[in-house]
C-alpha cells in the first residue's frame, strides 16, 4: 500500500509524482490539479514562456515571467498541495530558472538532462527541496558524492527514471534499441542501496521514486515491490482534461500504438522517445534550416542541429502534431481515450 510521501518538513498525502513535460504540457493546470489530489504536481521550466507576449524577441525574460506566473497559479489551485519545477541542466539558462523556481515558492526542483552538479547553491537558503533524476548508479554516486563533498547536503528525493520514460533519455540507443536486455530492475536495485548508503551519511531517509512509463496500477505496484517510495507518471496524465497542451496534442496520444514510438536523436544531445508523424520523417531525411535561435540549449550549435527543438515542441503543443515534435513514453499505446487527473490518480493508487 502507498504510504505518504514525506519530503523533509513537507508531505504529499499520495507518493505520485507528475513528471515535468514541456515545451508546455505540463504547466499550472496540470500540476495544479494533480497537488490539488495530493499528489506533487510539476510544471516544466522549458520554454514555458512560449506564449508570453514578446516571446519571439525576449524569451529569457518571457520563460522567467512564466515560471513565477504558473508556479503562483498552480500553487492557488494545489489547495495545499506540493508544487515543483523540473528544470533540465542542459538549459542555457539553467541557474536562472532554478533561481526564479526558488523565488516564486516552488517546493520542490527536480533536475534532469545532464548532471545538477551544482543545483544546491541555487537553492542556498530557501524551502525548496531538491531531487536529480537518474538511470544509473553511476550518475547517483557521483552526484551525491559531489553534492556532499562541495556542500555538505545531500538530495532531498531521488527520481530514477528507466529506459522505457518518455522524452529525453538517460541511455545510449544501442541500450534503448535492446532495453528488454538491461534488466533494469536489478540497476533500480543498485541505486536504491547506493541511496540509502548516502542517505545514512546524513542520519536520515531519502525517498527513491521510480519512473518510466508507469501508466497501470500494476505498474505503480512493481514499483513499490523494488523498493521505491513512489512512482513519478508523465505520459499517463495528457491524456486528461487538465492537461495544458492542446486537444489535438492529447489526442495523438489516446490514437497512438505501440508501433508509433521511436527513439530519435535530439538537438539536446540524448536519445529521446517521440510518437512518429511527418516532422520525424522530413528530419530523417533532411536538415530542417534553422530561422531563428531562441538560445535555449547551453550546447546547440544551430549550424549543426538537425531542427529547432524549441519550434518542434511549440509546434505539437499547439496543435500541429504532423508538423511538430511530440515525446511520449513507450506505453503510449494503452492509453485508449480522455480522462481526468481524478480518475488517473485514483486509478494508480494503491
Amino acid at each position: 500500500m502507498m504510504q505518504e510521501l514525506k519530503i523533509g518538513n513537507k508531505t504529499a498525502k499520495i507518493p505520485i509524482i507528475q513528471g515535468g513535460m514541456g515545451v508546455g504540457v505540463s504547466r499550472s493546470k496540470l500540476a495544479g490539479a494533480v497537488a490539488a489530489e495530493g499528489g506533487i504536481g510539476i510544471i516544466s521550466t522549458a520554454q514555458i514562456g512560449y506564449d508570453e507576449e514578446g516571446f519571439e524577441t525576449d524569451h529569457r525574460a518571457c520563460n522567467l515571467r512564466a515560471i513565477e506566473k504558473h508556479v503562483r497559479r498552480a500553487k492557488e489551485q494545489a489547495k495545499g498541495g506540493l508544487i515543483g519545477v523540473n528544470i533540465m541542466v542542459a538549459l542555457k539558462d539553467y541557474e536562472e530558472h532554478a533561481k526564479a523556481a526558488v523565488k516564486a515558492g516552488a517546493d520542490v526542483i527536480i533536475s534532469g538532462a545532464g548532471l545538477p552538479l551544482t543545483l544546491p547553491k541555487l537553492v542556498e537558503g530557501s524551502d525548496t527541496k531538491i531531487a536529480p533524476i537518474v538511470s544509473t548508479e553511476k550518475a547517483t554516486r557521483i552526484i551525491l558524492k559531489m553534492w556532499e563533498r562541495k556542500y555538505q547536503r545531500t538530495a532531498d528525493f531521488i527520481v530514477i527514471e528507466g529506459p522505457d520514460a518518455g522524452g529525453h533519455l538517460g541511455f545510449s540507443p544501442e541500450e534503448l534499441a535492446h532495453r528488454q536486455e538491461l534488466q533494469y530492475d536489478l540497476e533500480i536495485k543498485k541505486i536504491i542501496q547506493t541511496v540509502r548508503e548516502f542517505a545514512g551519511n546524513f542520519g536520515r531517509k531519502i525517498p527513491v521514486i521510480v519512473a518510466g512509463s508507469i501508466c497501470s496500477r500494476e505498474d505503480a505496484i512493481h514499483a513499490l515491490e523494488l523498493g521505491s517510495d513512489g512512482i513519478q507518471v508523465a505520459t499517463r496524465f495528457v491524456a486528461t482534461e487538465e492537461c495544458d497542451a492542446s486537444p489535438a496534442y492529447k489526442e495523438a496520444y489516446i490514437k497512438a500504438e505501440e508501433s508509433d514510438v521511436t527513439i530519435i536523436e535530439s538537438p539536446v544531445g540524448m536519445p529521446g522517445r517521440a510518437l512518429k508523424n511527418d516532422f520525424l520523417e522530413l528530419v530523417r531525411q533532411k536538415r530542417m534550416k534553422i530561422g531563428k535561435c531562441y538560445g535555449c540549449l547551453e550546447k546547440c550549435n544551430p549550424a549543426k542541429i538537425p531542427y529547432c527543438i524549441t519550434d518542434a515542441l511549440i509546434r505539437a503543443v499547439n496543435g500541429d502534431v504532423k508538423n511538430g515534435l511530440i515525446f511520449c513514453g513507450a506505453n503510449v499505446g494503452k492509453i485508449t481515450g480522455m480522462s481526468t487527473v481524478h480518475e488517473v490518480m485514483a486509478e494508480l493508487t494503491v
